[in-house]
């Protein structure tokens, strides 16, 4: 007898354990066992439902009546015959206290399925969608560049996990995303390290995957790189590859991550990326309107297109076959990327060509527009060099360093690089990076950027280009973004004191804020998270686009420059795009579009910057405006 009674207190215990099923099963039991018992009493005792009654009420019928008198008390208000008014009571007294908990645990165990659908722990089943992996403020700028991307696609969606609170996320999300337009977005909440956690969003099912770098967590490489293996090498994995997109930060940390990626994972590394684009866009008013648009689905970006009809054909007729298509290289059949290749250059089965276009379906071959190159309007004149540059540097982080050595790949030897900065003891790393330099020369000034006293003294006004570099030494990132916003609004009123405009690229670590800096006129640009976010959602679509923008930014190779007009053709007088791409591929180069100088300071006209013109349109330049190419030097 113990031990029955010690099993049924083991299973009593276990079911319980179970949540409200569990108490869902016992209360059905107990109320069960009642309504058979008072059935049981009225057969036996011969209860009859009304005193006048002819019969008495049967087992099941008792049950029944029983039944009912414990989900609504109601229905006893015309009985008659206290016995079976008795019988009746008691169901009611089980209705009161047994079946009202039942119906609470049932009510209960409903709003727990709520509360854990809400917690988003429910497994997915779309399939082809995008995958986000991890939170930070980059996700906002990436899913506003992927919905663009989805504009053309059928029912596309987009996935995204982190550990945080679902509802939480997607209050951010309906906030911070002005429109979804025809993406389905889809959030759940689990730890991206747990394979078990991932497995909840298909990863096997998407046609790519980024993951984001975490904020606020120390050495966040290690945390990006045990998010790629969490995918890599679960147990469930697919045959398939990969797509996946992650950022790392530390060069040093590269190997170990493609290691783990495994050729399935494209790693942007941010710091490099970001020194490399601002010496290039330091040096050139414009250059980075022309990376935004690159960067970014709204506009014309980079594609690639397999046209058979041009094999055999050299690059230089390529150029002149897509009218409203911008032909910059070619991907050979081996995934070689060549930008600006010879001219001469034929191109073989399986070579695809690289297109700046609208949209990958737009990359159409016009083999029937006539055009007429205007060749009495070519020209090529030589344009005067700076015999040496001399660039400002405020503020110091780590991205500094890199920063001048990139730049030095750039700049006449002779060139100067000043470098304002709060802090005395840098003169052992300065001195170190002066003697890797081949063209520059460091002066290093103590001051601090936000004062005007401080600004006025090293005369910005005299400088070819100034860097404004966010500073990270023991101030968090609101702060140091303050500092730069400060520093700008200095850096204006001087230009406006000295009739000059300046060429800045400044950094902002918070994406929030390059709106605010945006108000200070500063027409050229703000580096940070938003170009990894845009770059992210670019290789997201396309990972072979990494190959094209890594040549686009290095030194070595074909870069994007901006080149009076006067080099390639005669000014004031109307002339078609085809007669600029035709005098640009004579000296090796190809022309992509042009600015407009007297729009330089309109935002609304993209500071007067054109890409991938229709090269049909006729434009009359004047000699202040600039012709975009890819070109050597």
């Amino acid at each position: 007898m113990k031990n029955y009674k010690q099993r049924l207190q083991y299973y009593f215990e276990n079911t319980i354990s179970q949540g409200p099923i569990g108490v869902i099963k016992w209360l059905a039991l107990v109320s069960l066992f009642i309504v058979l018992c008072l059935g049981l009493v009225i057969l036996i005792f011969g209860i009859k439902g009304t005193p006048d009654a002819t019969e008495h009420l049967g087992f099941w019928e008792g049950s029944w009546k029983s039944l009912m008198a414990t989900l609504d008390p109601g229905t006893m208000g015309g009985d008659d015959g206290w016995a079976f008014r008795t019988v009746r009571f008691i169901a009611t007294l089980a209705g009161i206290f047994v079946i009202s908990i039942l119906i609470g645990s049932i009510s209960s165990g409903i709003d727990a399925v709520i509360d854990n659908l809400k917690k988003g722990k429910s497994t997915i089943l779309e399939n082809n969608h995008t995958l986000i992996l991890g939170w930070s403020e980059k996700i906002f700028t990436i899913v506003d560049e992927i919905v663009i991307a989805n504009e053309n696609q059928k029912k596309p969606c987009i996935v995204i996990m982190a550990d945080r609170d679902k509802v939480e996320m997607e209050d951010e999300l309906r906030a911070k995303i002005s429109s979804t337009k025809n993406t389905k977005i889809i959030v759940r909440s689990g730890s991206i390290l747990d394979p078990t956690d991932i497995k909840i969003v298909n990863p096997n099912g998407a046609r790519s995957i980024i993951i984001l770098y975490p904020d606020n967590v120390e050495n966040g490489d290690i945390h990006t790189i045990k998010s790629v293996l969490s995918i890599t090498n679960s147990k469930t994995r697919k045959a398939e590859p990969y797509h996946i997109v992650a950022e790392i930060r530390d060069e040093t940390n590269m190997e170990t991550a493609e290691l783990v990626g495994n050729d399935e994972a494209v790693f942007i590394l941010s710091s490099q990326l970001i020194s490399k684009i601002t010496a290039q866009t330091c040096r050139q008013s414009g250059l980075s309107v022309v990376y935004s648009e690159l960067m970014q689905f709204d506009g014309d970006e980079l594609y690639t297109s397999n046209d058979e009809s041009n094999v055999g054909l050299s690059f230089k007729e390529v150029l002149f076959t897509y009218q409203t298509s911008s032909i910059i290289g070619v991907e050979t059949k081996n995934e070689d990327v060549l930008i600006n290749p010879a001219m001469n250059y034929i191109l073989q089965e399986g070579d695809k060509v690289i297109a700046i276009s609208e949209d990958d379906d737009t990359i159409i071959k016009n083999t029937n527009v006539n055009y007429q190159l205007q060749t009495n309007h070519i020209i090529h004149q030589d344009i005067e060099v700076d015999t040496f540059e001399n660039t400002l540097i405020l503020g110091w982080n780590a991205n500094a360093e890199n920063a001048i050595k990139e730049l030095d790949n750039y700049v006449p030897k002779g060139s100067t690089i000043t470098i304002l900065h709060h802090c005395t003891q840098k003169e052992d790393c300065i001195n170190n990076l002066a003697n890797q330099l081949q063209n520059q020369i460091i002066n290093y000034v103590v001051g601090d950027i936000t004062k005007r006293k401080a600004l006025d003294a090293i005369q910005p006004q005299n400088f070819n280009h100034i860097i404004l570099l966010s500073d990270t030494d023991k101030i968090n990132i609101q702060e140091s973004d303050a500092q730069t916003l400060i520093c700008l609004l200095h850096l204006r009123q001087i230009a406006e004191l000295h009739n000059k405009d300046f060429s800045i690229v400044s950094e902002m670590l918070d994406i929030r804020n390059k709106e605010l800096g945006e108000v200070t006129k500063a027409d050229d640009f703000i580096v940070g998270d938003n170009l990894i976010s845009m770059l992210m959602a670019q290789f997201s679509e396309n990972k072979n686009l990494k190959k094209i923008f890594d040549i686009l930014f290095d030194a070595d190779g074909s870069e994007i420059y901006l080149k009076p007009v006067c080099r390639y053709i005669k000014s004031n007088e109307a002339i078609n795009f085809y007669t600029i791409v035709e005098s640009a591929s004579q000296l090796s180069e190809v022309a992509i579009g042009y600015r407009i100088q007297s729009l330089a300071q309109n935002a609304d006209k993209k500071f007067g910057v054109v890409i991938n013109p229709n090269k049909n349109d006729m434009i009359t330049f004047t000699e202040n405006d600039y012709i975009i190419l890819l070109a050597e030097n």
